[in-house]
């Protein structure tokens, strides 16, 4: 059973593993690719934290959730960047 709304936050074990594989296979192929998400998930902090660490360039979110992604992206790069995962 999915512990999340799989709408509102990115299922890491399932959908995420195909993204994971996209993004690894797609900048294998062209490393100036620009890939990211989009809708609730691009607002959803621990997704945003799943995006950063798969190499996700960008996310897109609705204009009330821009605070909470902008605050998440940062938080995430942050812990990357100290964690060397990603």
């Amino acid at each position: 059973i999915i512990d999340q709304d799989p709408f509102v936050s990115l299922d890491i074990d399932g959908v995420g593993e195909l993204v994971r594989m996209a993004a690894q296979k797609g900048k294998a192929t062209r490393p100036d690719i620009k890939l990211g998400i989009c809708g609730e998930h691009g607002g959803d902090p621990a997704s945003i934290r799943f995006c950063e660490e798969v190499g996700l360039d960008y996310v897109s979110c609705s204009p009330y959730r821009v605070p909470i992604a902008r605050l998440a992206a940062a938080q995430a790069a942050v812990l990357v960047a100290k964690t060397g995962r990603g």
